[in-house]
């Protein structure tokens, strides 16, 4: 009798084995079939409605991690089919659980209602450069609770999605481009609004990052050592400050060759010698 019981057991559990190990095989085929179907569906449909990269990406993104959580439910129920159970009773007192858990869960709910709202009215795409929830920098991705942030010193930040009260997205239009430079006291401001200008000029005709300007706009401040000049440009997204390190060093070239100084802080050491 105790063998005949072993016997079921081995036949049982070898017949639950090959279950499992089907439900695993269709499991590793239909994963990444179904990436490669959301990503052919959202190129086809990216040159449909001419939608931008960022906005492909998000979308895309997004669709892959509802098939990821879908996939895996679906993978947990098949599992526990395997072994014969009666998953009915186990769903209604799965969803009673959940009901229970729902009340101390509100935040991941706020999540996804927030995200479904940033996602639907498109305050962020991905590569856009925002400020959001305290930390600023490029969005890599926009998912269901979160929203990844890559910051300029390569820290990615998980923003949950419900502390996103306002989006600063930095990334929609021209960006402007703002330096002030200061030129010293004894310099003739007309002069070097002159040279600033003809630099500004020369830029514009050879820099396709720019849009419109660069333009000296005057006089920003009167300082104590120095009178600084503003110059304003519009550029490309996320090109404004490649092109204010080139417009820096052109007027620091030009003032130089124009004979007009750039002020630095000055230190006068004055030296006493006592005499007995």
């Amino acid at each position: 009798m105790d063998f005949f019981n072993m016997e079921q057991l081995a036949t049982s559990a070898v017949a639950i084995g090959g279950k499992i190990l089907l439900i695993l095989i269709v499991f590793a085929l239909l994963a990444p079939i179904g990436r490669r179907v959301i990503h052919s569906s959202m190129n086809q449909l990216g040159k449909r409605q001419n939608l931008t990269e960022g906005r492909k990406q998000t979308l895309e993104k997004l669709l892959l991690s509802i098939y990821t959580y879908v996939l895996f439910f679906i993978f947990l129920v098949m599992i526990l089919g395997a072994f014969d159970l009666d998953i009915g009773p186990m769903l209604a007192a799965a969803g009673i659980v959940g009901l229970a858990i729902g009340f101390g869960a509100q935040g991941i709910v706020s999540d996804v209602v927030t995200g479904f709202f940033i996602l639907v009215e498109k305050q962020i795409d991905v590569d856009d450069y925002i400020t959001a929830g305290g930390e600023n920098g490029i969005v890599e991705e926009l998912g269901l609770r979160t929203t990844q942030v890559r910051g300029f010193d390569g820290t990615l930040h998980f923003i949950p999605n419900r502390n996103i009260l306002n989006v600063n997205n930095h990334s929609r239009g021209n960006m402007r481009a703002l330096v002030d430079i200061g030129i010293s006291y004894d310099a003739s401001i007309d002069e070097a609004m002159v040279v600033l200008q003809r630099v500004c000029d020369d830029l514009r005709d050879s820099d396709e990052r720019i849009k419109d300007g660069p333009n000296v706009v005057g006089v920003q401040s009167i300082g104590s050592s120095d009178i600084v000049l503003r110059i304003l440009a519009q550029t490309k997204n996320m090109e404004q400050w490649g092109v204010e390190r080139e417009i820096r060093k052109r007027i620091k070239e030009a003032l130089d060759e124009a004979g007009i100084d750039i002020p630095f802080p000055h230190q006068e050491i004055i030296m006493k010698n006592d005499q007995d």
